[in-house]
């Protein structure tokens, strides 16, 4: 199991992870795409990412804009494997 970050180790972490912000304990971040089409294009990059991580964000379209959020339930909160995914989706094109 991954270990649980402090609040320090977050918001260092934070601060390197373009356009995230921490929100209920996540990590999330909305991405404004063209249109619906594209969003989804998007989400299925996303999915690829997190299942080769084997780490899943919690997910929610609505037309053109996704937002993304991420915690590891199973640590009970914000690890490596979130800043580690995010840095990640960010480099989606």
């Amino acid at each position: 199991m991954a270990e649980k970050l402090t609040e320090a180790q977050i918001a260092e972490r934070l601060a390197a992870l373009s356009g995230w912000a921490l929100e209920g304990g996540m990590i999330v971040r909305t991405f404004v795409l063209k249109d619906f089409t594209a969003a989804l294009t998007f989400v299925g990059a996303v999915g690829y990412l997190a299942e080769a991580a084997g780490h899943h964000p919690d997910v929610s379209i609505s037309y053109n804009r996704v937002k993304l959020a991420l915690t590891t339930h199973d640590a009970g909160g914000l690890t490596e494997k979130d800043f580690a995914l995010a840095a990640q989706i960010n480099a989606l094109p």
